[in-house]
């Protein structure tokens, strides 16, 4: 899998993170997908061919390999990554929006050029209104996909350990036989880090959530209490998206106002034009 595109698109939702938020991605990609990438894919690279069985019966080794390990953990790590940020893809797309949407005002304003244009790249979007919303929502997922996926590692590996032997008596094997899994400590080490580094993972994502929360109910009561300086930080602010949204609306209105005066004073003019003319 390209990770490296992946890496690329969450760094653009890394410019509107918040603190926690960065370093919820740097743990991310320094201590789970390099670990992955670089060591955890190597360690298990042998996974089915070193897992040997004392007997020759025939596809008694495949079989009992699928019993104990139904999906390599290689994979349902990739797969749980991939869940787990897929949720900052809704950041990504609701900031493509607004800054799609500052564009638009900047067109009809007049200050449509590459200078400013670039300038709405850069800008940071303040966590706000709609945006927090999804962001939070995002925070959610993110947690519900990890939390899921730790019952799921621990209902499929009691324990989070890998046994050194295994007993197996599924057909077509002829009787218990005994099956051997390479480098047991080694994977037991690596899948025990991966599960810490999820833990922490979530406990990042729960700081977050209490941090947007809190922020939010901080910005709501002082709104409350002092009406007026919230009435100038809404000027203060006046690149949210909604009022960028609000004087679009307002800006086409008034274009539709000045065309029904040009087509009243054309009638009139033609009205006096037919009454000239009946004279």
């Amino acid at each position: 899998m390209n990770w490296a595109g992946l890496y690329t698109v969450l760094s653009g939702v890394n410019r509107h993170s918040t603190a926690i938020g960065r370093i919820w991605l740097s743990v991310i990609f320094i201590f789970r997908i390099m670990v992955l990438v670089v060591a955890a894919e190597s360690v298990w690279g042998d996974e089915k061919s070193a897992f040997t069985c004392n007997t020759q019966q025939p596809g008694c080794n495949s079989v009992c390999y699928d019993h104990f390990f139904p999906i390599s953990h290689i994979r349902l790590w990739a797969l749980q990554l991939i869940l787990v940020t897929t949720p900052a893809l809704l950041v990504a797309m609701h900031v493509a929006y607004q800054q799609h949407q500052e564009k638009k005002l900047l067109v009809m304003t007049g200050h449509g050029d590459a200078k400013h244009m670039e300038e709405v790249k850069k800008h940071k979007m303040r966590i706000a209104g709609s945006l927090w919303w999804t962001y939070v929502c995002s925070v959610v997922f993110r947690l519900l996909f990890e939390a899921v996926f730790m019952y799921i590692f621990y209902m499929l590996y009691p324990g989070y350990q890998m046994m050194r032997l295994v007993k197996c008596e599924a057909y077509p094997c002829p009787n218990t036989v005994d099956c051997f899994i390479s480098r047991p400590t080694e994977k037991t080490i690596f899948t025990v880090f991966m599960l810490v580094t999820s833990s922490v993972c979530i406990i990042l994502n729960m700081a977050e959530l209490v941090y947007l929360v809190v922020r939010a109910c901080a910005r709501r009561s002082q709104h409350h209490s002092n009406p007026s300086s919230a009435k100038g930080s809404f000027y203060g602010h006046k690149h949210s998206s909604e009022y960028k949204q609000n004087e679009i609306n307002q800006l086409l209105t008034e274009q539709d106002g000045s065309l029904k005066d040009m087509l009243r004073r054309n009638s009139g003019l033609q009205e006096k034009g037919d009454r000239c003319s009946a004279c």
